[in-house]
């Protein structure tokens, strides 16, 4: 019995090493399926011998397997072959997860995997092992996703910038392009990608499915002393597929137009926000048309400051049509000569603004 163990594994090594596989799949960039079937043989054997070759793919971040395909019969004579995807067709695929269409020149996902080969010589019914191998490569994007807006360098006019940005290319290759957008401040004497790998965020908006971003009145405000420097990384799902450079932008000081606020002027909210900044004592006077037929509006006035904190809150009363509104924003609650934003937030989910300076003196 033990002889008859140790003639088997003699066998198996005399069969493994009858025939060499090199497999000539390049390790980054964009793949086509067919281009997983690149591969020379080399059989050893006096005569010629059937295989067929078996492949599976798996994700190298998360090991779990993504695609299958075995190939149809090859005949090998000694010597080398030069195998293709026309040698190896038709091919039964199984797809155990959205890599790639499923035509024969699909491309592949983006992403890192493994293609582990065997190829196994057909004797009967039987099959054996005669030659394996492993390589990983990664499937990226031939072009980068590209920033657009702010131009680098640039002097944007407003302190709630829009960010725009153009999708890596080919997009095909993604089931599952999402962004995440950084902006970071920059600092005096760092280069922009050394800001973005260093300093924390001044605003991040991850997993954005959108080619833009608009930076929110929430957000810290933007200060026109500073440098910014801001980048967008595309992911297919989880998993990291490309970046893009570092810009960088400053914010120009606009000197807002103060118009003083009369007893008896009422100031029409806007949908928008302008430059334009009135002036508040004690009362702030203004008007909305209650286009919406709602009987009662929230509001909210917000610190124009690093915390945008929320002063004060109410509830107005309506009426249908132009409604003529004051409020009280009380002097224990705002600072003189501060920057404040008016906000109401009526049923159709729109905001409503108006920028004030408050002058009531401190008590």
């Amino acid at each position: 019995m033990r002889h008859f163990f140790w003639l088997l594994c003699l066998l198996s090594v005399q069969v493994m090493g009858q025939v060499n596989m090199t497999v000539q799949v390049p390790p980054t960039g964009v793949m086509q399926k067919a281009q997983l079937w690149n591969m020379l043989l080399v059989s050893a054997s006096a005569s010629a011998i059937s295989v067929r070759i078996e492949l599976r793919i798996t994700d190298a971040h998360t090991n779990q397997p993504v695609l299958t395909g075995i190939s149809r019969t090859i005949i090998l004579n000694k010597g080398a072959k030069q195998i293709q995807i026309g040698d190896v067709m038709p091919v039964a695929y199984e797809y155990l997860s959205s890599v790639a269409d499923r035509s024969t020149n699909g491309l592949l996902t983006a992403g890192t995997y493994l293609a582990c080969y065997n190829v196994i010589q057909q004797s009967g019914d039987v099959g054996n092992l005669v030659a394996e191998d492993c390589l990983p490569f990664s499937v990226e994007p031939v072009s980068p996703p590209l920033l657009n807006t702010p131009a680098d360098q640039s002097l944007s006019e407003t302190n709630l910038p829009q960010f725009t940005w153009l999708p890596p290319a080919p997009i095909t290759i993604f089931n599952d392009l999402n962004y995440d957008m950084v902006l970071v401040e920059l600092r005096t004497g760092q280069s922009p990608a050394e800001a973005v790998q260093q300093n924390i965020p001044v605003f991040r908006s991850a997993h954005n499915r959108n080619m833009f971003v608009n930076y929110p009145v929430s957000a810290v405000a933007l200060d026109t002393a500073k440098r910014y420097a801001w980048t967008v990384t595309a992911n297919n799902g989880n998993q990291f597929a490309a970046q893009t450079d570092v810009w960088t932008f400053r914010v120009k000081g606009v000197q807002p137009v103060k118009t003083e606020v009369l007893s008896e002027a009422y100031i029409q909210l806007r949908k928008g926000l302008d430059a334009t900044v009135f002036t508040c004592k004690d009362i702030l006077p203004f008007s909305y048309n209650n286009v919406a037929g709602d009987t009662t509006i929230g509001y909210e006035i917000i610190a124009q400051d690093e915390q945008n904190a929320v002063k004060k809150t109410g509830v107005l009363k309506l009426k249908a049509g132009e409604n003529l509104l004051n409020i009280k924003p009380g002097n224990h609650l705002l600072t003189s000569q501060q920057h404040y934003l008016l906000r109401l937030f009526n049923s159709r989910q729109e905001y409503w603004y108006m920028k004030f300076i408050y002058t009531g003196d401190q008590q």
